[in-house]
């Protein structure tokens, strides 16, 4: 681990510090390329742009641009450590939008004093991007400053610690499901956790198919039910009618367990609870909730995903957020609504079902990989993702209105 460590900031230090950097698309080498580019030319875009801000599109990166921005409430598994300590993930955020979707990202650190100030430093610098990745932002604050920012701002905003979690969960659960012959809306879900993902998690997966009533969801208080007084609006949603208190207690005969909280949480005598044929998403990181280890020990007949690269069935936001972004900056859309994140979900799940390129398995390193038990979503570097995410998302986006096209451009997402 000290190696790995030391590799990390090497990486990060060497040979220049950083990730990412502003690269030149037009020639600035002659009198005429600066005079096209800056005084007089550039007034010529300022006039078209005044005329129509459309226009922006056009003769700007602004289509091509994504900011990714943050508070630092709450970095990956580290908590609150401010706004600074937050740029390495969100220029690691930009590097992901660049490698695989091929979009510009800025990375943009906000310090602020309420949640208001937040909302409007973000609002009053929006028209500059065609999009905002949300990353970062604790709950129950980042629910607000989504609802507000998509309210205020005509470009697509996204919280992806929320939305991109749950439409790669959504993904690998429908699929994991139909392996082991249960529907969701047959089963009984236990969600461990009560933030950001876990909620946007749950409300996905009920528009993918899953009762309301049949999904359990603990915090650190234990289960969420109807006569507890301490709950936020958003926990509020999935206050079950239910004499059931404990862990224990909601996982006996459970299908589905769905973890986004903590390590080791989940103990092998609650595993051992759970229906025949279950299916389990220990996500926390960089420790699962349960290790695939001792799952496998305990119980043959479970589907296991958790968020590492070392295990099989990564659940890994980097397979949707890129391409939803790509989607729907290529068709000008206002915003992401839930027919675009279902649009994405099916398109996952998909790929997972079709041979697996050769270049997939050597970048896994991989020998084979077919549809099954460990093998229910795509690895990160295939590169249909692209492609087939993005043209299901900019599809979605136009049928649903939320683009002024009418339809695609020709040959849109074929090379």
């Amino acid at each position: 681990m000290k190696d790995f460590r030391q590799q990390a900031l090497d990486y990060h230090a060497l040979p220049v510090p950083g990730k990412i950097c502003i690269a030149l698309t037009k020639p600035a080498e002659s009198v005429k390329d600066l005079a096209l580019a800056y005084s007089p030319g550039v007034a010529e875009p300022v006039r078209e742009i005044a005329a129509d801000p459309d226009a922006a599109y056009l003769y700007t990166g602004k289509g091509n641009m994504v900011a990714v921005i943050s508070n630092g409430t709450a970095i990956l598994g580290l908590g609150n450590l401010g706004p600074l300590a937050s740029k390495p993930v969100m220029e690691g955020k930009a590097l992901l939008f660049k490698r695989f979707a091929g979009l510009d990202a800025i990375d943009i650190q906000v310090k602020h004093r309420t949640t208001a100030e937040f909302i409007d430093t973000v609002a009053n610098i929006a028209d500059t991007f065609g999009g905002i990745n949300l990353e970062d932002i604790k709950a129950p604050e980042c629910f607000e400053i989504e609802q507000e920012l998509s309210k205020r701002c005509n470009i697509p905003v996204f919280h992806d610690d929320q939305h991109g979690t749950a439409i790669v969960t959504a993904a690998g659960m429908l699929n994991a499901m139909e392996i082991q012959g249960k529907t969701l809306h047959d089963s009984t879900i236990v969600c461990m956790g009560a933030g950001a993902a876990a909620v946007a998690c749950m409300e996905l997966l009920i528009k993918c198919g899953a009762q309301r009533e049949r999904i359990y969801m603990l915090d650190r208080q234990g289960v969420i039910h109807t006569r507890r007084e301490d709950l936020t609006p958003h926990k509020a949603l999935f206050a079950n009618n239910t004499d059931k208190r404990t862990l224990e207690d909601v996982m006996l005969g459970a299908d589905v367990f769905v973890g986004v909280s903590g390590p080791d949480v989940l103990p092998a005598e609650a595993l051992k609870l759970m229906a025949k044929n279950p299916v389990v998403f220990a996500c926390s990181n960089p420790d699962p909730e349960i290790k695939p280890e001792l799952v496998h020990a305990t119980r043959d007949d479970v589907i296991i995903a958790t968020g590492r690269s070392d295990y099989p069935n990564q659940v890994n936001n980097v397979l949707c957020f890129p391409f939803i972004f790509r989607g729907a900056l290529d068709m000008r859309a206002t915003t992401i609504n839930d027919e675009m994140k279902i649009a994405a979900v099916d398109a996952i799940r998909q790929i997972a079902k079709e041979p697996v390129p050769d270049e997939v398995l050597v970048a896994s390193e991989m020998q084979a990989l077919s549809f099954g038990k460990e093998y229910i979503i795509p690895k990160p570097m295939d590169p249909r993702l692209c492609q087939r995410v993005a043209l299901a998302v900019a599809k979605a986006a136009i049928e649903s209105g939320v683009s002024p096209f009418e339809s695609l451009p020709k040959g849109y997402m074929q090379s």
